[in-house]
């Protein structure tokens, strides 16, 4: 008897990609930690009023996407 259907769990496609995934993250986050290292590098060497200025619009993209992530939600 076949028994495929809306409540069979197909565990063996998923094994792989269950492996791969938290490489993957570790890949990801590796990068986006080494851009941000270099852009605050960068930022910093600029001076004072331009690290003033970039923490403020980080300030307001966090709070806005915060907003918008509560707002979505509901």
């Amino acid at each position: 008897m076949d028994e495929s259907g809306p409540r069979t769990t197909v565990f063996a496609e998923e094994s792989l990609l269950g492996l791969l995934l938290p490489f993957w993250q570790m890949v990801i986050g590796a990068v986006v930690l080494v851009v941000l290292v270099l852009s605050v590098g960068r930022l910093a060497r600029r001076g004072k009023s331009r690290m003033t200025t970039a923490l403020l619009v980080t300030a307001a993209a966090i709070a806005g996407f915060a907003v918008i992530g509560v707002l979505l939600e509901g």
